[in-house]
């Protein structure tokens, strides 16, 4: 409990009894609306457990919860219902001691949502045999049949119990459940005849509608339609979606079967709840005398069939009264208005005694034969405090109840607070509280109480009614300080109370009941004619219902509220003897809305149940009381005297503990086993001192066992490392030895290949050989040339020369590859063009080794150079290169300048912007030039070319590049010729030429005496 108070700002504290304004109500309902909105429904006060209704799906319920909660020291976890149920089953095994579980509250808050959480956990946590099975079963199904029998829709809750219930869990010594006991109190049976608007009747009803057989609905004579069915009707909510009758009757009808009901138990139990059905449908009309009639007996006979009694005789019974004297009997007839109430006086005398007979089939089904000693818990789930706008009967005896309930809690509260106290030796100082002793004696008081007076008004001769009831009242009680009544209260005091009104001061506030119907629900009164015909029923459970001997006793049976008061005082008997835990249900709103929390309706209940008195009386003392030994195990951090272990007694530990911490004498008491704190402020601040030194003890503790881990990890490493060195050590000394060992084996294989290298290869020189090759292949790849005019290479040794030669044609071809990659594509040009070149004149021309570093141009004319009529006459065709020449006529050889262009079909001879001379690729024979140094070249034309005018002599500077450019574009490298000496031309097809080549002092080209072209060359042409 104390690790939640640091969170205590957002959640609350788990007890009340913490809070400092305990005596506040607005700080009571803040700690409760902040836990409830942290979906935390369950807090103390001292032990009492106080529960919040979520209406919704929490996830604590789980078996693991369970696990976490047994065995487990009641405020060590936080507060739930687990934990009361746990604290009292290991008391009463420690101890042998019987308790029980008081669970209170109103409709729809939880009671028996708690009661079923309280009974799956023994069932689940509890040793269990496979022999005790059966029993522990039984307990549990049990539940779903009472549901059934005694649970209803109401305005406030789809599942209200209309009835109390006390059960007797039965444990053997070795803690086994071995068994149990259920007593009831209080069944409304009034709702069997009439329901108010939006509720509706006991559940069993529509579940037989809606889930059995038909078969079984055609023997019993019903209809699913529940609207058919006054008795289930009159609420007009037949139909509920919240509600799954025809799956619950499937719990229902699977319970019976293991509760042990027979066939023949369940054929007269279903007859009984039918026949009440069918009762409800029977009408009466006045005859002319205003005596009741019955015009339709088909209800009547199948009502009679179903309760084995003779139509006739039950006709009879409800529309006549037999009324008995010591010397006769007067049968007379009934009017409408009574026979509609002996009818419904049946009705609910039916249901309410079978009701009485299955509480009862459960007892024998639950009980233990082994008559050894047991222990018992015990689980109260009965009706809160209750007020409504309209109080009747009903909320009177339940009130009546709650009163005694809460005076049993005060005193044994007290009684615990004062044994503990005197057990340890503290003073015990007197409490004030408000004592409702004073309201429980004008309630039950004998002669002079409500109760008495309300059966004296029941059996008194003469006309008594209601009103006559009242002011009985008024003159035998009208001076108690707790009642009040229109005529006695004062002129504010009246607006409250109507004339058929009375208000008692109960401890949770005042309530205004309506006596309208007090003395008929008190006597509950069954004519004695109709009692006869269900004596004499052949039924097997109204047999037992039933008993003739009944009919015999002449006494006036009890009245409903001296048997409720009879039977309280055997509950309250029954709880004295037993030690208690308590558990107060609450609903946060009318709507049935998870996280709602409604102030007004959950102050309204808080003081209904008595909460803020519980508070203060447990506060009145001190707030807080703990086991020396455990406070000093918590906080014995806070003192250096206790920590880390305090050897000395616990109580001397706690006692230097708080000297250290300076807690106030009037802060604290010593006990004889445990430490009393009165200010929950003074826990609070014990708790945050060590909240903050938990972290700096964390902080340490983390450091050391960190520490110690490293620690470990490094011993562990070191003895890890110290084996592996050894056996690597090992491993390195083998694998020395038998590298050495190979290394010997080796260099005696090579010495003896490098021995034998000149003769044939053996497969003992394969070792050496392969050596040699990686060597030489290694060495190689330092010694590969770079670029493609690098001619090295590394010498091989003898039996590599092969694959070396082949290794260096692969290397230079992929450094030409590389070469002719990286090259742009006008370097490729230039490249194929110096190819071409080579092809023709490589070793055939002087100056042809000179020329290969000269680049050729794309052309040796500009644009410019070109004459624009030549360039107009030839613009069908595109100009591929341009050069300038010298011109010799072809019959007196003289010299003129010209251009020489080419396109892409033939070759222009052009003079300024003149066209001198076409020359077709297709008429062209092929073109000549000499050996030496000179630049005349001739081109030769076909003699039978008409067009033409002759071959043409020209020279150029550039002869190499024009001549290679020309053959390129005319497709004719092959035709070119290079002469020795002397060429021959045509002028014209008939007359020829000759072209004589000489070396001479210097550069000269003439005309001989015989008409020959003599060209003497004194130098290489170097382009």
């Amino acid at each position: 409990m104390e690790g939640a108070l640091t969170a205590r700002d957002k959640i609350g504290v788990q007890d009340f009894v913490l809070l400092d304004a305990y005596t506040s109500e607005a700080a009571f309902l803040d700690n409760l609306r902040k836990r409830f909105r942290e979906n935390l429904i369950y807090t103390y006060i001292g032990t009492l457990l106080v529960s919040v209704n979520p209406y919704q799906e929490l996830g604590i319920y789980t078996e693991n919860q369970m696990g976490l909660y047994q065995g487990v020291n009641f405020f060590e976890l936080p507060p739930h219902v687990y934990a009361i149920a746990d604290n009292a089953y290991r008391l009463m095994c420690s101890e042998l001691s019987n308790h029980f579980i008081l669970i209170s509250g109103e409709s729809g808050a939880g009671k028996t949502e708690a009661s079923k959480k309280i009974l799956q956990y023994f069932a689940v946590t509890c040793p269990m045999t496979e022999s005790l099975q059966i029993a522990r079963d039984r307990l549990l199904l049990s539940n779903p049949v009472l549901e059934a029998f005694g649970n209803a829709k109401t305005l406030r809750n789809d599942n209200s119990s209309r009835f109390g219930k006390y059960m007797d869990i039965q444990f053997d010594f070795k803690g086994i459940p071995v068994g149990g006991h259920i007593i009831s109190y209080l069944i409304e049976k009034s709702r069997v005849v009439h329901q108010n608007q939006g509720e509706r009747n006991f559940h069993i009803f529509y579940q037989l509608l809606e889930g059995a057989k038909e078969e079984l609905l055609a023997y019993l004579g019903l209809e699913r339609d529940a609207r058919l069915y006054k008795y289930l009707s009159q609420g007009h909510c037949a139909k509920e979606l919240s509600i799954n009758d025809k799956s619950d009757w499937d719990t229902v009808s699977n319970a019976f079967s293991v509760i042990d009901f027979t066939d023949e138990d369940l054929e007269n139990l279903f007859g009984i709840i039918a026949s009440v059905l069918h009762l409800g449908n029977v009408c009466f009309t006045e005859s002319a005398h205003g005596c009741a009639t019955i015009p339709d007996t088909h209800e009547i006979k199948w009502v009679a069939k179903l309760l084995g009694v003779p139509p006739s005789a039950l006709l009879f019974a409800l529309t006549h009264r037999k009324i008995e004297t010591r010397t006769e009997e007067v049968i007379c007839p009934l009017t409408t208005d009574l026979s509609i109430y002996a009818r419904d006086a049946m009705a609910k005398a039916v249901y309410g005694r079978t009701f009485t007979w299955l509480v009862n089939k459960i007892n024998s089904s639950l009980v233990n034969k082994d008559f050894t000693r047991k222990t018992v818990i015990g689980l109260l789930d009965i009706y809160g405090f209750e007020v409504f706008d309209k109080n009747g009967f009903e909320q009177f005896c339940i009130n009546y109840c709650n009163e005694k309930l809460q005076q049993l809690l005060i005193e044994r509260t007290l009684k615990a607070e004062q044994a503990e106290y005197e057990a340890e030796g503290i003073e015990w100082e007197p409490i004030q509280y408000f004592n409702n002793k004073v309201i429980c004696d004008l309630v039950e008081e004998r002669h002079r109480g409500i109760i008495s007076i309300l059966d004296e008004e029941c059996i008194r001769p003469g006309p008594a009614t209601d009103l006559s009831f009242l002011e009985k009242l008024e003159e035998k009680v009208g001076k108690h300080a707790h009642f009040q009544t229109r005529k006695l209260a004062g002129p504010k005091g009246r607006k409250g109370i109507g004339w058929m009104e009375f208000r008692l001061f109960h401890y949770a506030g005042e309530v205004t009941y309506c006596t309208k119907g007090f003395l008929e629900k008190n006597n509950d009164l069954l004519y004695r004619h109709l009692k006869e015909v269900l004596c004499w029923s052949k039924n097997l459970i109204l047999q037992e219902c039933f008993l003739v001997a009944e009919l015999q006793n002449r006494r006036r049976p009890p009245t409903v509220g001296t048997q409720f008061k009879n039977s309280l005082s055997s509950l309250l008997e029954i709880l004295i003897s037993k030690e208690p835990s308590y558990i107060r249900c609450i609903k946060p709103n009318d709507g049935k809305e998870p996280s709602k929390f409604d102030y007004c309706l959950i102050k309204h209940q808080i003081k209904y149940l008595g909460l803020m008195e519980h508070l203060r009386v447990r506060r009145a003392g001190f707030a807080y009381r703990r086991k020396y030994e455990h406070f000093l195990q918590r906080y014995k951090s806070l003192c250096p005297d206790t920590w880390p272990q305090w050897q000395g007694p616990p109580a001397e530990g706690v006692e230097r503990l708080i000297k250290y911490i300076g807690y106030k004498p009037e802060e604290y008491k010593l006990g004889r086993t445990k430490i009393f704190i009165r200010f929950p402020r003074t826990l609070f601040a014990t708790e945050d001192a060590f909240e903050f030194s938990k972290h700096q003890l964390v902080a340490r503790i983390q450091a050391t066992y960190k520490g110690c881990l490293e620690r470990r990890a490094y011993l562990e490493q070191k003895r890890a490392a110290t084996t592996l060195e050894a056996y690597w050590r090992g491993a390195l000394a083998r694998k020395e030895a038998e590298r050495r060992r190979s290394a010997v084996q080796t260099i005696r294989k090579f010495i003896k290949g490098f021995i034998h290298r000149g003769q044939p290869l053996s497969p003992d020189d394969e070792e050496f050989v392969v050596l040699v090759r990686k060597n030489y292949i290694l060495n190689l790849r330092y010694h590969v040339p770079k670029d493609i005019l690098d001619k090295s290479w590394l010498r091989p040794p003898g039996i590599l020369e092969d694959t070396s030669d082949l290794l260096r044609r692969m290397c230079r071809r992929n450094l030409v590859r590389k070469y002719r990659q990286g090259l742009p594509p006008n370097k490729i040009a230039q490249m194929q063009q110096k190819v071409v070149m080579s092809d023709i004149f490589r070793g055939k021309k002087e100056g042809y080794t000179e020329s290969l570093n000269q680049p050729f141009a794309n052309s040796r004319l500009d644009g410019d150079d070109i004459s624009p009529k030549v360039l107009q006459l030839i613009c069908a065709e595109k100009i591929q290169y341009g050069i300038p020449v010298i011109k010799y006529d072809r019959t007196a050889f003289k010299p003129r300048p010209r251009q020489l262009i080419l396109t892409q079909k033939a070759a222009y001879v052009v003079d300024l912007a003149k066209i001198k001379q076409r020359i077709e690729y297709s008429t062209l024979k092929g073109v000549s030039t000499s050996s030496l140094g000179d630049g005349i070249f001739v081109i030769h034309i076909s003699p039978e070319d008409y067009r033409q005018k002759g071959d043409a002599i020209l020279q150029c500077e550039h002869v190499f590049e024009a001549v290679t450019k020309l053959a390129m574009l005319a497709n004719k490298e092959n035709l070119v010729k290079v002469v020795q000496k002397s060429l021959q031309f045509y002028v014209s097809p008939a007359k020829g030429g000759t072209i004589v080549f000489n070396n001479g002092p210097e550069e000269q080209v003439y005309r001989d005496k015989i008409g020959r072209l003599i060209v003497v060359s004194d130098r290489l042409l170097a382009r």
